[in-house]
């Protein structure tokens, strides 16, 4: 498949306080996402997850290394809008990304601000909002919505400006269950429909189990890489990084310890219930 996004030897270091020295967030990540995948990036707080997210579409710009973006270097300033359009991201809280009083407003405002036609601006935000679900909203007011209605229309904003992939950075940590749940669908479903690569940062272990794949970051380095089930299978190492792992495979690793022979990698609700009865059955 066709390369999305790559990194080489990526480094980044925040601003040190004046006398001290430089500590990197990133200390030469070598990644590449292929187009149309839905990856999940994990760690503990501090591990780089959210760096990482941010250097993909150039809010912040590598120390050492590169990001490439379909080819496009992110160091090259005459490449940036261009690497901002393909790449769209959607941050934590969506009242620092919604900056109208009207929903369909609010998601022409990227369109817009890239001079897109009049005509060309009304199509996209009606297939963004239906795109999410949002499209009997048109004429609300963001600041009624639900916290998982206003991180939809968020996205919707991101969707109007046509990106090849979206970055959600913790974009589920402030949802309650439903709203996190409104907005994992939409994405699930924006890549599977669309074709758009989807890179979900995220604390919460059960958002990785439908993934293509699983990265897994530790101190500014991709500790682990791989399909959801090749990665928590790895439960002690995991839980040595400061990280729980899915609730399906608590009570699988429990069941194990305790002597009762279930597979690890039955992550799915379905397939744990399926994996404890048969254990049962033999018994």
């Amino acid at each position: 498949m066709a390369t999305m996004i790559e990194t080489e030897a990526l480094r980044f270091a925040y601003p040190a306080e004046e006398g001290e020295e430089l500590v990197f967030a990133l200390r030469g990540v070598d990644l590449s996402i292929e187009k149309g995948s839905f990856v999940v990036v994990l760690g503990h707080n501090g591990s780089g997850k959210s760096t990482l997210a941010k250097t993909f579409n150039a809010v912040l710009l590598p120390a050492g290394g590169k990001v490439y973006v379909e080819g496009m270097d992110t160091l090259d300033e005459a490449l940036l809008l261009a690497v901002r359009q393909r790449v769209g991201m959607v941050f934590q809280n969506p009242d620092n990304q919604i900056v109208a009083n009207v929903v369909e407003e609010d998601v022409a405002f990227a369109p817009e601000n890239l001079g897109v036609p009049t005509a060309e601006i009304r199509r996209r935000v009606d297939e963004a909002l239906r795109a999410v679900g949002m499209d009997a909203f048109v004429t609300h007011a963001p600041h009624l919505l639900s916290g998982g209605q206003k991180q939809r229309i968020a996205i919707a904003g991101v969707i109007a400006m046509e990106p090849a992939c979206i970055v959600l950075d913790e974009a589920t940590a402030m949802l309650d269950p439903i709203g996190r749940q409104e907005v994992l669908s939409t994405i699930h479903r924006l890549n599977r429909e669309k074709g758009i690569t989807v890179v979900l940062i995220t604390h919460h272990m059960n958002e990785a189990e439908e993934a293509d794949r699983v990265v897994v970051m530790d101190d500014g380095l991709v500790a682990m890489d791989g399909t959801p089930e090749e990665v928590f299978v790895r439960v002690e190492e995991l839980r040595s990084m400061g990280l729980t792992v899915p609730d399906t495979v608590d009570l699988l690793d429990r069941l194990r310890k305790d002597g009762v022979d279930v597979p690890l990698d039955a992550l799915r609700v379905e397939d744990c219930a399926d994996a404890v009865a048969a254990a049962l059955r033999r018994n």
